[in-house]
């Protein structure tokens, strides 16, 4: 594969090294870059990811966060796309921020979830006690933040509707709710083609996991994004079950991608540990190698 310096593809789940997808009130997490730094170098973690959802807004507060606690920094964007009627997420990471074409994908995935959860919180309102007003509430970074499902899972359980955010997404808020409307998307296929042209790394997030879509991206599916320059796949992921990391395994066995994992941590919004899956220190330095930014150290 192009840009490959030698690396060795790992076969089990690194005991140490970067956490690479996190979260944070950038979009759907609960904390501040500043925590997200802060707990990744308590823990020990060699370095950290933020990764939040279609925007690059935390990316300045989370270099500093980085800088002042010591422990570097990869860059990142988790990114929703669309395939063949699949729910992709997909992880960009050390690409140019400034590039027009990622900025404009950016800017109408976020206008368009924007008007799906108003007109979700529209439906919603009919039966409980939430509004607009209310969901907003629930937003720390202001026009930063990418607002989603999970800020009026949060509103219901300000409401005291539900106890926990993870209890609203497995009721109202699940994407098998009556009130649930999918998120407008760019396809997997622009996505690869967007963060290439901008010099990054990409890769297929939670490829595996069963609980968010009824079906999986295909092996065809993920060899015809490869075939486009997508550089890896998140193995290492609570959602994906022993049978589907051996299956993604397979694939990056038999077309040199990239192994990642990464605890997809959402601060208190998800039960998901910061840490509880890593990323080895080979694959985020050949990440660095590939992608058109250096390491925020």
């Amino acid at each position: 594969m192009e840009g490959m310096t030698g690396y060795v593809m790992p076969l089990e789940p690194p005991a140490v090294g970067w956490d690479i997808h996190c979260h944070t009130a950038f979009s759907d997490g609960t904390e501040t870059p500043a925590t997200l730094a802060e707990q990744s170098k308590a823990l020990g973690l060699k370095g950290v990811a933020i990764s939040d959802h279609d925007t690059t807004a935390g990316w300045p507060e989370a270099e500093a966060a980085a800088h002042r606690v010591g422990l570097p920094l990869l860059r990142g964007t988790e990114i929703t796309a669309t395939d063949e009627n699949v729910s992709v997420h997909m992880l960009g990471y050390q690409y140019d921020p400034t590039n027009q074409h990622i900025t404009d994908l950016f800017a109408n995935t976020r206008a368009a979830r924007l008007q799906r959860t108003q007109r979700m919180v529209e439906l919603l309102s009919r039966d409980y006690p939430i509004t607009w007003q209310s969901v907003l509430a629930q937003v720390k970074e202001g026009s930063k933040t990418t607002i989603g499902r999970p800020h009026i899972a949060d509103a219901l359980v300000s409401a005291g509707v539900y106890r926990t955010r993870s209890e609203a997404f497995a009721d109202a808020v699940s994407a098998s709710s009556k009130y649930y409307i999918p998120t407008p998307s760019p396809t997997s296929h622009e996505v690869v083609a967007a963060v290439k042209g901008a010099g990054g790394v990409i890769l297929i997030a939670h490829a595996g996991d069963v609980s968010r879509n009824r079906r999986l991206l295909s092996d065809d599916q993920i060899e015809a994004l490869i075939s486009e320059g997508l550089d890896g796949l998140e193995v290492w992921h609570r959602g994906n079950s022993p049978e589907q990391r051996e299956r993604l395994l397979t694939i990056c066995r038999r077309h040199q991608l990239l192994v990642t994992g990464g605890s997809d941590w959402h601060g208190k919004g998800k039960p998901n540990k910061l840490g509880e899956n890593l990323t080895d220190e080979a694959t985020v330095e050949e990440i660095v190698h590939r992608g058109v930014l250096p390491l925020y150290r």
